[in-house]
């Protein structure tokens, strides 16, 4: 097993040492009970959960998105221009409406199809909580499921230290990432948890930092 402490998870998740004291025993056991449990494995989990919540600092989406970010990143099929425009942050005129938001580009037949969200209302309840963000309601079910907690109705119990670093073992494990960790593959390890390449350059230096204080 590798050894863990607060000074290793620091640095490779861009921790606060506050938080990487908080989150180390909950690290620990997720990594036990997930076999991600070699320098490259840990270095890839921590390297990627670390940027997805910003250090253990942020559980939970924001979605406090401009009009001009929600028509580039989602585009007009998850969010059309008159909605982006009514509910999206205009400097000066107006905040933008998280929740409103959620439920537009997590909802509809794209949500149901890719995130299992059924209702409108879904795409709000169910946004990405976690230290991976996991989003959606098929998503929150199943990992729930999985180590025993009702995210269906209590998603909200995904912010929860614990659970939000076991959602993230479950994510890791359930999509077969140890092994691209173990091929130190950073750019598909980035592809398969973020669904594109958001922040891969402070993914890598993450990285960077892992293979040095877990070699």
């Amino acid at each position: 097993m590798v050894e863990l402490t607060v000074e290793k998870v620091q640095r490779t998740t861009g921790a606060t040492r506050a938080n990487a004291e908080l989150f180390l025993p909950f690290i620990q056991g997720t990594c036990k009970a997930y076999d991600i449990n070699t320098p490259l494995r840990v270095t890839g989990f921590l390297s990627q959960m670390g940027h997805e919540s910003q250090g253990f600092a942020k559980l939970e989406e924001g979605l406090n998105y401009s009009v001009e970010a929600l028509l580039e990143k989602f585009g007009r099929h998850r969010i059309s221009e008159a909605d982006a425009r009514k509910y999206g942050y205009i400097k000066g005129v107006q905040k933008s409406n998280p929740e409103m938001i959620a439920n537009l580009i997590y909802g509809g037949e794209w949500g149901k199809l890719h995130l299992g969200n059924l209702v409108f209302g879904d795409g709000w309840a169910h946004r990405g909580m976690g230290a991976k963000q996991l989003t959606g309601l098929d998503n929150h079910n199943r990992c729930g499921k999985a180590i025993g907690e009702d995210f269906v109705n209590h998603p909200e119990r995904l912010l929860m230290p614990v659970n939000a670093i076991l959602s993230g073992g479950w994510f890791w494990a359930t999509n077969g990432l140890s092994e691209l960790a173990d091929k130190a593959d950073v750019r598909r390890l980035t592809k398969e948890v973020n669904g594109g390449y958001e922040g891969f350059d402070n993914r890598l230096v993450l990285w960077n930092n892992g293979i040095q204080v877990f070699a």
